[in-house]
């Protein structure tokens, strides 16, 4: 899944509209209900103050009329026709209940109520408010009734005052369960419409998306397919918009790619073909003239010091022509793909020693000693021809550039591959140059005179060879630090390397 969502644009494009689309939705959602409730609530305030104060101003012209006569009335009848005036005036169903309750400093008197409404349906705050100010006062609660039924609703309390008896409160509590699943209601559609919403939403990001991202991707796929050697591939075109001109741009660079490099194959080849034919043309004279070069050279005793030095000279260079011809066979062959592997079970520590062997006169010339280290098993299957040539490659290369310093050879093996490091301690590879070691005729100090007449073409030959194992050269060089060459190759033919058994510049 984690690959999946680096590497899918769409999905991450679907994904972040989500997020964006569902938190906005959130806000305005939140926004709108709120909205609503609170003016469903002032609404209802306003109506219950107004209804509170007529209602009030009529209980007390009741209750001031009751004192007209010249005896007292009772006052639990008294009591009883405010709960039933009241009462009428909320209407059936009542749109509200009341509770008319005596000031607590009264003992005795007579208290009312609707509805069986509980008087612990009032806050206590707000009968201190009402009994402080002497004035109307309001409080959201909720209104208990007989048996524990609740429900949420406004109380608005009026102080009153019966003749003869003293101070009353009247309470109006206003039920807000109509508001309240009002609000409910409201939530509810606006969170199906914010649901439609977002599957909208998402199923157009789908559609846009794949609009731009499914050319892209397919542009991805013809390109791999351009690479792995498909030059025919395009894309198709369809339309005038950008993603259009974009698929058209597309298919004009890989015509004009393919024509590139159907030029460069054909340039290869010729180039390939002349340097075969000439190395081939090259053979015959070449003959002749080493058969020349060896008689004036074993004649070279009768010559004087300076015809013979140049007989001596004449058949070094002789040699080195040969062996400059010998690679470039070589190489040619490796471009051309005609390079079979001769695959068989090989040592490499007794192949690595048998080539340290021959090659101690040479070590002995340049004031060098060979220093080797092997591990048990270094048993392969490879080429033991083209092996060979890269450890002596490597280890005359090394011969070539210690000036005087020990080189030093391992041999070392895990369960996947077996690797060969060749490391000496001489002036070096400038860090720019490393990566250009494995060039042909390329060399590091082109002043630096050759003393083994090496062609400049070994480590290239190397590097193919390895490459041809399913095999790598790694290499490491540090100014006046000398270099380190490891070659390392699979246990089986054309196997996967885990990791090398040695690693180059490692210390």
């Amino acid at each position: 899944m984690r690959s999946r969502w680096r590497r899918n644009l769409q999905l991450r494009l679907i994904f972040l509209t989500f997020v964006i689309s569902a938190s906005v939705l959130s806000i305005v959602g939140v926004l709108l209900v709120n909205q609503v409730a609170v003016g469903l609530l002032d609404a209802k305030q306003q109506s219950a103050l107004t209804e509170s104060t007529a209602a009030r101003l009529e209980v007390q012209r009741l209750l001031d009329a009751s004192d007209v006569g010249l005896v007292a009335p009772n006052n639990t009848r008294l009591v009883d026709s405010v709960i039933t005036a009241l009462a009428v005036r909320a209407g059936s169903p009542g749109i509200y209940d009341a509770l008319f309750l005596s000031d607590p400093g009264l003992a005795g008197v007579p208290e009312r109520g609707t509805k069986l409404i509980s008087e612990s349906s009032i806050p206590l705050d707000l009968r201190s408010a009402i009994r402080e100010r002497n004035r109307q006062a309001w409080s959201y609660s909720n209104l208990i009734y007989e048996g524990g039924i609740t429900t949420p609703g406004l109380v608005v309390g009026s102080p009153v005052s019966i003749p003869r008896v003293g101070a009353y409160e009247l309470y109006l509590l206003f039920p807000l369960d109509n508001e309240q699943r009002t609000i409910e209601l409201v939530k509810q559609r606006v969170a199906a419409t914010g649901i439609i919403l977002l599957v909208s939403l998402m199923v157009l990001a789908w559609f846009i998306t794949a609009r731009v991202t499914d050319p892209v991707r397919e542009a991805a796929e013809i390109a791999a397919e351009i690479a792995a050697g498909n030059l025919d591939r395009r894309m198709k075109v369809k339309g005038e918009d950008d993603i259009a001109r974009l698929a058209g741009s597309f298919n004009e660079m890989a015509t004009s790619l393919q024509s590139q490099i159907m030029r460069l194959e054909s340039l290869s080849q010729i180039q390939q073909q002349f340097v075969s034919d000439v190395s081939h043309e090259l053979r015959t004279p070449l003959t002749t003239v080493r058969m020349a070069s060896e008689m004036i050279y074993n004649a070279r005793a009768d010559f004087d010091p300076d015809m013979a030095r140049s007989a001596e000279l004449l058949r070094n260079q002789v040699d080195r022509f040969d062996l400059l011809l010998s690679d470039l066979l070589e190489m040619s062959k490796i471009d051309a793909g005609a390079s079979p592997l001769d695959s068989a079970p090989v040592d490499l520590s007794i192949i690595t020693q048998m080539i340290l062997l021959d090659n101690n006169e040479i070590a002995a010339e340049h004031s060098t000693q060979f220093k080797f280290v092997s591990s048990d098993d270094a048993t392969v299957t490879a080429d033991k021809r083209r092996v060979s040539r890269i450890i002596r490659n490597l280890i005359v290369n090394a011969i070539e550039h210690c000036d005087g310093t020990d080189v030093e050879v391992e041999i070392a093996g895990n369960e996947t591959c077996v690797s060969v490091s060749v490391r000496d301690h001489g002036r070096g590879i400038a860090n720019e140059d490393v990566s250009r070691v494995f060039g042909r005729f390329w060399r590091a100090d082109p002043a630096r005179q050759r003393t083994l007449g090496g062609t400049g073409l070994g480590l290239s030959i190397s590097a193919e060879d390895a490459a041809l194992h399913g095999g790598i050269i790694d290499v490491w060089g540090a100014p006046n630090q000398g270099a380190q060459f490891v070659l390392t190759l699979p246990r089986m033919e054309l196997g996967e390397i885990s990791s090398a058994a040695i690693l180059a510049g490692a210390p």
